[in-house]
């Protein structure tokens, strides 16, 4: 992480342009931009496919992809990030929302059956689109903004640690370069010495 969790975690880019809804982009699924990871493009990816997560609507991928063009993010975790809301998750996560919303109206929660189609959208939403909407882009607005902002400071933190163990390293090497050159100064001085000591007396003793 954040670099190399995040290319574990992304679909592939072959099963990116693989995806039929996709293909009508053509060349721009070949853009190297939207394929690359940096803070930025990981960032920006995470806000557009959290917030696009919680909208009710049957084609998130698309419009993720469309946005990831139009904002410059890494695609596949535009795309990805929308599968937040699956076929097991959607329903509670819309609830959530339009709970959220009915909140922020004043209005009295119904209670609901989710179901991600045409048919549900043309019916059920005209009971409850207000609250709905107003939730899921609050939802949006908020998830999005946590899953860039979390980005942003797991990445400047983890760049901060990098640096300082390289700091680290070098102020290490710096300390062992020092130490071995006074090592070799001192033997130096101590093989350049001249040998002070007083010859020894080797004549015999005079007699007495």
């Amino acid at each position: 992480m954040p670099k190399r969790t995040l290319k574990r975690l992304m679909p592939t880019p072959r099963h990116i342009k693989q995806i039929r809804s996709l293909r009508f982009l053509g060349d721009w699924l070949y853009q190297p931009n939207l394929w690359h990871i940096n803070r930025g493009s990981a960032s920006r990816a995470f806000f557009v496919g959290l917030f696009l997560a919680f909208m009710p609507i049957p084609v998130q991928m698309l419009v993720a992809a469309i946005l990831a063009v139009r904002v410059r993010c890494n695609l596949p975790l535009a795309v990805g990030l929308c599968w937040v809301s699956n076929p097991l998750t959607f329903a509670p996560l819309f609830y959530f929302a339009y709970r959220v919303g009915a909140a922020v109206l004043g209005t009295a929660p119904q209670t609901l059956e989710f179901d991600l189609s045409w048919e549900w959208l043309s019916t059920s939403m005209l009971a409850i689109w207000q609250p709905l909407l107003m939730g899921c882009l609050l939802c949006g607005f908020f998830f999005g903004s946590l899953g860039f902002f979390t980005i942003q400071l797991v990445w400047r933190w983890q760049a901060v640690q990098r640096w300082e163990a390289r700091r680290l390293r070098r102020r290490l090497a710096i300390e062992k370069a020092t130490r071995d050159v006074a090592r070799r100064q001192e033997a130096i001085a101590q093989r350049d010495e001249p040998d002070t000591a007083p010859p020894e007396n080797t004549e015999p003793p005079p007699p007495r």
